[in-house]
């Protein structure tokens, strides 16, 4: 073989490598690398986008509430050796237990607050907590649920072993943390975990990334691959492991779906695919009139409430 023509194959080949490695490193620095030092650092972190701007001064009260009202500072180890941090608000020794997870590239305290409000109002007690690269807890990788899943699993053991062993926990999730909650209600869990609450989840990574992506201009379908490829060389996992409405298949808990029908990030027939995929009997599907992504309960706290005294207080009268 002509050595010139080896070379120019060489160089080629080494150019489509450098190609594929730097649009995946993009894709993966975009998608799921969290840097918190670039992040500005309010008195009261609020969503900076304009669908949330109506609702500012309700969730500064929020915070505050939250804020003052008598919690514990707790912590895990993650299976991969993170620390994950969170609160703990006990509203009465044997009360019922939410557990509430957030949002992508949310935090606990912004994303939860009326949570625990609205949680008190009903007789719960609260444990929720920063996911990993999030908020106080430690990590650098958002998983989209992946090992979301597992922290998420590691709460209610420690739930178990530290605060009640007797506890009824609900788990609870806006977002990305209600795609989570998804994918752990396919898992064996405790039978203390008698009911799932879902605020505005997605179906898969795969689908909200590509809809994002669209959303940007990008080819979803061309650009997909590298960002799955981005998270596995530079994030150590496959973000297509677990998914919501695969889980949903394989519903071992009852569950409630809320969904604002005038979410624009995550669209609401996403829940209503969700709803549709379940195969737990006790499910049940509720829009919100005019809430944006997240503020349901904003937008309506009765019919929110409404809801979950319907579907999830029946759960906790049952026995463990």
């Amino acid at each position: 073989m002509d050595f010139n023509l080896l070379w120019i194959i060489l160089g080629a080949v080494a150019f489509i490598a450098l190609l594929v490695l730097s649009i995946s490193f993009y894709c993966f620095y975009r998608i799921f690398y969290s840097d918190r030092k670039r992040q500005k650092h309010e008195e009261y972190p609020l969503p900076p986008e304009d669908v949330y701007r109506p609702y500012h001064e309700r969730m500064i009260e929020w915070i505050k509430q939250m804020r003052a009202t008598p919690h514990q500072e707790v912590e895990i180890k993650s299976f991969d050796g993170l620390t994950l941090r969170g609160k703990y608000f006990e509203y009465a020794p044997n009360a019922p237990i939410e557990l509430m997870l957030h949002g992508y590239r949310g935090e606990c305290e912004r994303d939860l607050a009326a949570g625990v409000v609205r949680a008190f109002e009903y007789g719960k007690s609260v444990l929720m907590f920063d996911h990993r690269a999030s908020g106080k807890s430690d990590g650098k990788v958002i998983t989209f649920g992946v090992n979301e899943s597992r922290d998420c699993m590691a709460w209610i053991d420690y739930i178990l072993k530290n605060i009640n062993p007797d506890a009824k926990i609900i788990l609870s999730g806006v977002s990305m943390g209600a795609s989570t909650v998804m994918i752990c209600a396919s898992k064996q869990l405790p039978k203390n975990v008698v009911g799932v609450i879902a605020d505005c989840g997605f179906t898969s990574a795969k689908d909200i990334i590509q809809k994002v992506m669209k959303d940007m201009g990008f080819p979803p379908k061309i650009f997909y691959p590298f960002a799955k490829l981005g998270a596995k060389l530079f994030g150590k996992f496959d973000v297509d492991e677990f998914s919501a409405i695969e889980s949903m298949k394989d519903c071992r808990l009852p569950i409630l779906f809320i969904h604002g029908d005038q979410d624009y990030y995550v669209p609401f027939d996403m829940s209503r695919e969700n709803y549709e995929a379940c195969s737990n009997k006790q499910k049940k599907l509720v829009f919100i009139e005019g809430a944006g992504h997240g503020l349901a309960y904003p937008e309506n706290p009765k019919a929110y409430v409404d809801a979950l005294k319907e579907f999830i207080d029946p759960l906790l009268k049952e026995q463990l």
